[in-house]
């Protein structure tokens, strides 16, 4: 049986190091959003960067909101 710890390190890997490109979640509707990096791991989750202008966000992110980019597929269904 998985459980949600074994989950998100699936999802957000165990080893995730500054310079990994990530998708975070939206705090005003949850939905998932791209260019985006880790900037710096902290204790209480992720500090971070945002490509377009390379400035940090002000808020640390949980490991519940930042999840591995996924590459886009080139079929219409996924």
């Amino acid at each position: 049986m998985s459980t949600l710890t074994d989950v998100r390190t699936v999802v957000v890997g165990e080893s995730v190091e500054p310079g990994t490109k990530v998708e975070v979640r939206s705090r005003f509707d949850r939905s998932w959003a791209r260019g985006f990096e880790i900037a710096e791991v902290v204790g209480s989750g992720y500090r971070i960067r945002r490509l377009s202008d390379g400035s940090i966000l002000p808020l640390d992110f949980s490991a519940d909101d930042v999840r591995a980019e996924r590459k886009k597929s080139d079929f219409w269904w996924y």
